[in-house]
């Protein structure tokens, strides 16, 4: 396609516009780091895609580990936010992950984005609703492809290696990850085939079962992938006529073929406890969750990137206080 009809244009996150042929970088400092480990200098941008094909445009943020900081390219996480969110969400994953030499793509889903919140307040359920049908599942996957298609040709593809790609996600986006990692929902007549197969792993906060699905095996025992899978004892989802809780978490979980794949369930917490939201779950626990998480997911990739479990093993001691279950199943 002609790059004038796929454009993926990039501003810095201060608002500041840059095109490919001139990018300009702000460096932050992360506000959080793993205990023993120094975080480094990264830049946070905003990318403006628009894909002619499908008509839809790519919002995302990328948060980059400074290039200054970085003597090789740097693997790269791409999250996909739950219903209602937006690229600026999650910010305390992303920020930590480029600072400790992550990159982290967070593209956002205008199909179920945070303009569900606006207009007609009585009409949010509706419009809830409208963002959960098949055709904006599908958007959503086709949404991460775009997103690395348009990175990983681009100015700051020499920055990524692109043999360490990542999906990851809370809730919804738990759902467009597996997706993306083989999941496979039959409906009359087809199964679609989303698979991308540049990813390695897959991180899942809160993952739900499919609308309307109850066998979970047929769908996700060709998720062959290694997998992480943090949720909480009171990790439920409670929508007019839909209810998903832990035990959901734990089936999609059991389904799963890839290995090694881990499960974390913390003790007690609320299902956007894993969002930026700073109260929900209760304060103190709150933040607790977002530290051991954060620690989490680094000692889990470290473990299938450079197979070194240590930091993962010792991860459930140091989270004893607020852990409910915890297990790994290996290769």
């Amino acid at each position: 396609m002609h790059p004038s009809r796929r454009r993926f244009c990039l501003r810095l996150a201060s608002g500041a516009v840059a095109l490919a042929a001139g990018f300009h970088t702000r460096r932050t400092r992360a506000a959080e780091a793993a205990p023993g480990r120094t975080p480094g200098a990264f830049e946070a941008l905003d990318l403006e895609g628009f894909d002619a094909r499908r008509q839809r445009r790519v919002p995302a943020r990328l948060y980059l580990p400074s290039a200054a900081k970085a003597s090789r390219p740097v693997p790269l996480v791409v999250f996909s936010h739950g219903i209602g969110g937006s690229r600026l969400g999650y910010s305390y994953l992303g920020r930590h992950w480029a600072a400790h030499g992550w990159a982290s793509l967070h593209p956002q889903h205008v199909g179920s984005d945070r303009s569900l919140w606006g207009g007609n307040p009585f009409a949010v359920l509706e419009r809830l609703h409208g963002a959960a049908t098949d055709a904006e599942a599908v958007d959503r996957v086709l949404d991460l492809r775009f997103a690395l298609d348009q990175l990983l040709t681009g100015a700051l593809a020499p920055r990524l290696d692109a043999e360490r790609i990542v999906a990851a996600g809370h809730s919804y986006g738990a759902n467009t990850t597996l997706l993306a990692a083989g999941a496979r929902v039959r409906r009359p007549g087809r199964a679609p085939a989303l698979r991308d197969d540049r990813l390695r792993a897959a991180l899942l906060l809160s993952a739900p079962p499919f609308y309307g699905e109850t066998a979970f095996g047929p769908i996700l025992g060709g998720v062959d992938l290694p997998s992480l899978h943090v949720t909480a004892t009171a990790d439920d989802i409670r929508i007019p006529g839909y209810f998903s809780g832990l035990d959901d978490r734990i089936a999609v979980f059991d389904a799963i073929g890839g290995r090694p794949k881990a499960l974390a369930v913390f003790e007690g917490g609320s299902h956007s406890i894993f969002t930026d939201r700073a109260g929900t779950g209760g304060l103190v626990l709150n933040g607790q969750v977002k530290a051991a998480t954060q620690e989490l997911t680094l000692a889990f990739l470290q473990r299938v990137f450079e197979d070194d479990g240590r930091a993962l093993q010792a991860w459930p001691e140091r989270h004893a206080g607020i852990l409910a279950r915890f297990s790994v199943e290996a290769a």
